[in-house]
């Protein structure tokens, strides 16, 4: 077998959670920082909250209503240009039936 092929085994690592709690296992990491733990998980505790970490539901929200406004302003401007252009196609038809008509004559 080859050797120090293998990380470090910490037999005591911590693993501190958001809430404050510090759990102890063995890991290759000596330090691990989570964000929820079996102390403060909605389905250990039985409480419903929200885990929002640094305003994300929000953001999400904001981007989401952006590209709405986004999206319904280019319906607009698109269905604008569409009609200017079958105004301009229809001109143009109008215009070419004329040209044949006299060219027939």
């Amino acid at each position: 077998m080859k050797k120090d092929i293998h990380p470090k085994y910490y037999a005591d690592a911590k693993i501190k959670c958001a809430c404050g709690s510090v759990l102890e296992t063995g890991s290759t990491q000596n330090k691990i920082e989570v964000e929820i733990c079996s102390n403060c998980h909605p389905f250990f505790t039985g409480d419903k909250k929200v885990v929002d970490t640094a305003g994300r539901v929000e953001r999400f929200k904001q981007i989401t209503a952006k590209s709405a406004q986004k999206k319904e302003a280019t319906k607009k401007a698109n269905t604008k240009t569409k009609i200017k252009d079958t105004e301009k196609i229809k001109k143009k038809k109008e215009k070419n039936q004329k040209n044949l008509k006299s060219l027939k004559k």
